[in-house]
């Protein structure tokens, strides 16, 4: 539970609207929270630079956030990006160079430049805002000094929404639509004027759905390497303060960036889902609000808070838990190490034997053949958690059964890991290309089997993401699949079972045909990261309760729901995924009021994933999407179809967007477009 904190040491000012005019005459808008006494005491600021609508759709979450740094001694900005929330303009695309990081730039000099900023400007952000934190530090604008990226990624390509390991992520489609609905909502006349219309109409117009670019890029070409920082970790010189947690689909980018940056860097990897932590779920959430105070008065005020002293890599080991698809708490504590890699680190290598066990000395060579059902991996939760109903992995003894197993004997002794398990094999395939997925589970004594940590690979990205190559059937190849990383304790008398399939749906999209794997046993290995329990895990200083400055008051106006269902019809075959919901911004579900503004929101969304067992080409996915906004007699409906199929050959992306304005109708739009498969 956030203690909520009313009274501050600074009394604070809300400026509800103002205007930033960029250098080629667009305007965007801007929020700002300040010391009531800004103008005459200037202080740092702290920027926010996201395109999620500051009006309405993230009020709730910056309100008790920016105010709280404000009454701290803080100047907080939050900025809608170009074409987004009241800001002019159309977004065309995420963190393009022009226009959206060189208006960054502006945004940062135009604040340093305020009578009531001194100078020093700071900037942070979850997911986009984390992304784009790190992108603008790498262009070194003199005014910023610092940043906190949460649940960011430094690679768009291998760890962002888009692909994994090479296979097409299903959430790429999902976050189009959902951009497109959120886009192609108009700003508020009450910000804009009479030209809201008009601005709307222009955004209806213009905006496309971003999976059509993002599919015409199936490899790791320039367009990825753009905006991803680990191109070059020496051009971000500026403190770094990078945080996640294990359920959110960004962990593995806090070890490489501890790795790859050469300045003052903290990190932080909680339990948490795809949410900023002082919110965080599963718990415990922490303080975090008062842990970036200390980073922002160490690195904007010059204060000696003792945090650039703290370890660099500070993580939540995670308890053994049965399986469950939600955890209000994941029993774990606190360790960490001053340095990543780290030489606190060793290696415990397992063997894949013929007789289906994990063992420490190598086997017998053997082949094992595997081909997986379509629908292996529905029960192996989302991508990412946002810490809603039913997201995480199920009991995993159903996949277990779809999947060619290994497994130790019931161990003698505690392990911990601590970082990403690499598995290394040899394998053939009869189809040029094919999928590996792997999971690493624990096995309680009673048989439930836990997912732990994953791993997926297009066999054709084997050599480089870059440039695959298919393969040839028949022909041996000797593959490294390195799953995610994870810090997790195995208790004495539990397994660890290892599980590989050909497919993972609804994860990733399925290659073009089923093929058949053949494993080499004897050759194939598993490498653990392990750590050792240490006397001063115990002695790390903890973190503060959770605390925020008030929520902004919302009134539920209708009730809503959220369900998720799995079926398979035993006629025709075709296994299904079904999620709807209505509502769920804000964590209300059904229609709201925002009270301050006095505008209603109501949203509904349906998400369908079908597949049949013996054909990959069944696959197809809908998303469809309803958001509507209304006050007094202004209503406004946007309704956004989006659908997704595919041949050998092609994928089909098929797309439209309505929107009203009361009971008239001002844009129709449809896209349908085929796009080859590129060894996908």
């Amino acid at each position: 539970m956030k203690r909520i904190v009313e009274n501050f040491s600074n009394s604070v000012r809300d400026i509800e609207e103002t205007g930033i005019t960029l250098g080629d005459g667009t305007r965007l808008s801007a929020r700002i929270w300040m010391p009531e006494d800004a103008q005459d005491n200037p202080v740092p600021a702290i920027l926010e630079y996201i395109p999620y609508r500051k009006r309405d759709l993230t009020r709730n979450r910056d309100e008790p956030m920016h105010r709280y740094f404000a009454g701290h001694g803080y100047a907080c900005l939050r900025v809608d990006i170009r074409g987004s929330g009241e800001s002019e303009g159309i977004l065309r695309d995420e963190y393009l160079g022009e226009p959206e990081l060189s208006d960054a730039l502006e945004v940062i000099a135009w604040i340093a430049e305020q009578p009531w900023c001194d100078g020093s400007v700071g900037m942070m952000g979850k997911s986009w805002g984390g992304f784009n934190s790190l992108q603008v530090a790498s262009l070194q604008p003199p005014a910023l000094k610092a940043i906190i990226a949460v649940a960011a990624t430094d690679d768009r390509y291998a760890d962002d929404i888009h692909f994994m390991g090479g296979c097409l992520l299903n959430d790429n489609l999902m976050w189009s639509a959902t951009m497109l609905t959120f886009n192609t909502r108009p700003p508020d006349p009450e910000i804009v004027g009479e030209r809201w219309l008009d601005m709307w109409k222009e955004r209806l117009a213009a905006d496309e759905p971003w999976a059509l670019t993002w599919l015409e890029h199936q490899r790791r070409d320039a367009y990825w390497q753009h905006g991803s920082v680990c191109e070059n970790y020496d051009a971000i010189q500026v403190p770094v303060y990078a945080i996640t947690g294990w359920s959110d689909g960004y962990s593995n980018a806090i070890a490489r960036l501890m790795a790859g940056l050469k300045g003052p860097r903290r990190s932080v990897i909680g339990p948490w889902a795809h949410v900023y932590p002082h919110d965080g779920t599963p718990g415990p959430a922490i303080g975090f609000l008062q842990d970036a105070l200390r980073w922002w008065d160490r690195w904007l005020k010059g204060r000696d808070t003792g945090i650039d002293k703290e370890p660099a890599y500070r993580v939540w080991m995670q308890e053994s838990v049965a399986p469950a698809v939600n955890y209000a708490e994941r029993p774990g504590r606190w360790v960490s190490e001053n340095q990543w890699p780290s030489p606190g680190i060793h290696q415990k290598t397992f063997h894949l034997h013929g007789n289906n066990t994990l063992q420490d000395v190598p086997g017998e060579p053997g082949e094992r053949a595997f081909r997986s059902p379509a629908s292996t991996g529905m029960d192996g939760g989302e991508w990412c958690g946002f810490g809603m109903t039913g997201e995480l992995a199920l009991d995993q003894r159903s996949e277990d059964g779809r999947s060619l197993c290994f497994e130790t004997a019931p161990l003698a002794e505690r392990l911990e890991l601590m970082g990403a398990p690499v598995i290394e094999l040899v394998l053939a395939s009869d189809k040029p290309v094919a999928q590996l997925a792997v999971r690493l589970c624990d096995v309680a004594p009673d048989g439930a089997s836990t997912l732990v940590t994953y791993g997926v690979l297009n066999l054709t990205h084997r050599d480089s993401h870059e440039h695959p190559e298919p393969l040839e059937p028949g022909k041996r190849y000797r593959v490294r699949v390195q799953l995610n990383d994870i810090a997790q304790a195995f208790p004495e008398g539990h397994r660890l079972r290892l599980g590989l399939s050909t497919c993972y749906w609804p994860l990733v999209w399925p290659a073009p045909e089923a093929a058949t794997l053949t494993l080499t046993t004897g050759t194939a290995t598993l490498a653990l990261p392990m750590r050792e329990p240490r006397p001063e895990d115990a002695e790390l200083p903890a973190f503060a309760e959770p605390e925020t400055a008030p929520d902004v008051p919302v009134t539920s106006v209708a009730p809503g729901s959220f369900h998720r269902t799995m079926s398979r019809d035993k006629v025709t075959g075709e296994v299904t995924s079904l999620m709807t919901g209505e509502g769920g911004f804000f964590g209300i579900e059904g229609t709201y009021r925002i009270d301050p503004i006095g505008t209603e929101i109501s949203h509904t969304m349906e998400k369908r994933m079908a597949i049949h067992d013996d054909d990959p080409l069944c696959a197809s996915m809908q998303y469809d999407q309803t958001i509507g906004m209304k006050r007094g007699d202004w209503e406004i409906r946007v309704a956004m179809n989006c659908r997704q199929w595919s041949t050998a050959t092609h994928f089909i992306h098929e797309v439209s967007v309505d929107a009203w304005f009361g009971d008239a109708m001002i844009s129709s739009r449809n896209w349908v477009k085929e796009i080859e498969r590129d060894l996908v």
